[in-house]
């Protein structure tokens, strides 16, 4: 595995797992994320939970053949049963529960139809919670709309994206390079962008509005005659993948079959671009110190506000490691004259 990136892998935040409704109630499914196994399931009370995989007995994976039992999953090799705390709540065959039967358990925010779970490497509590999405439960908006992708890129990179205005014109055919208007404040990066979106009606002019609540959760509001919302999430899977999910949804108007017409329009354009992003962010390298001109958007105050979800040792040891390669790589050395 080669080090792409100068950057740590796994950003302080919360991230998205899944849809609720692909979390059945008394269902325990494997999930893996931030490089690891585990274990998401959901208890007969309906409470979202998720556990490191393995069970601290015989190494057993809980969500490859575990079940459900009230407010804890069974293992399905000896029937140790484990809560949502990670505390081991029965062992069937024996008169005391050893005191280290435990699994560490990750903290989980369920809102909007999304499972959220909290990553912090030095393992902090939450610092924040991201707002709740009406759009996506009123019944002024359209049913949402969900796509999902998975390829080789990194957190920080695609949120890069949001504030890489010259590309919207000449990797996404956009008339103009938009001005933007951004701000970082703790853990919120707030843009506005004039824009407009394509739809059978013709393009609309409006402001698209962003926000990004981490390097995990991005809302992105188009504001105009036609309105829309896009909440994009990004987590990394392990060293190298990074799963994106895309929940969209549209303000209802001029009745369902122009509403409709308008949330098809819409996740085709929003699609499209991402996938004319994906083999550019897979092939290309990540510089330390790139060369800005006055026409880019406002990637050093993106960076600087980024720096927040990585410790400093773990940026540190990230920074070396990167370093490292690149001077046992030729095409990286400095050129001699």
């Amino acid at each position: 595995m080669t080090q792409r990136f100068p950057i740590p892998r796994y950003p302080t935040g919360w991230f998205q797992v899944c849809w609720s409704d692909e979390l059945k109630v008394k269902e325990a499914k494997p999930l893996q994320a931030f490089g690891r196994d585990l274990v998401m399931f959901r208890t007969e009370s309906g409470e979202a939970r998720v556990l490191d995989a393995y069970c601290p007995h015989m190494g057993a994976h809980l969500g490859h053949g575990g079940v459900v039992e009230g407010e804890s999953v069974k293992c399905p090799f000896h029937a140790w049963q484990f809560d949502g705390t990670g505390k081991c709540t029965d062992l069937p065959y024996a008169n005391k529960i050893p005191a280290k039967a435990e699994i560490k358990a990750w903290h989980v925010h369920e809102h909007s139809g999304l499972v959220l779970v909290w990553h912090d490497i030095d393992d902090r509590p939450p610092l924040w919670h991201t707002p709740e999405f009406p759009e996506l439960t009123s019944d002024d908006w359209s049913e949402p709309v969900r796509r999902t992708w998975r390829f080789r890129s990194h957190n920080q990179e695609m949120g890069e994206n949001v504030v890489d205005i010259a590309h919207f014109k000449y990797l996404h055919g956009m008339l103009q390079v938009p001005p933007a208007v951004a701000e970082g404040r703790e853990h919120i990066f707030h843009m506005e962008t004039p824009t407009y979106m394509k739809s059978g009606h013709g393009d609309t002019e409006g402001t698209l509005v962003t926000n990004s609540y981490g390097f995990g959760v991005t809302t992105n509001h188009f504001e105009g005659f036609v309105g829309t919302l896009c909440v994009g999430n990004v987590i990394a899977v392990d060293d190298d993948f990074v799963e994106v999910r895309f929940t969209f949804a549209v303000k209802k108007m001029g009745g369902a079959d122009v509403t409709r017409g308008i949330g098809k329009a819409f996740v085709a354009e929003i699609s499209r671009q991402l996938e004319q992003d994906i083999p550019v962010w897979e092939n290309k390298i990540y510089l330390e110190k790139p060369i800005f001109c006055d026409g880019d958007g406002p990637f050093t105050k993106y960076r600087r506000w980024g720096k927040q979800f990585f410790p400093d040792w773990y940026r540190k040891r990230a920074l070396e490691a990167w370093r490292s390669e690149r001077e046992a790589r030729p095409e990286f050395r400095p050129t001699e004259k």
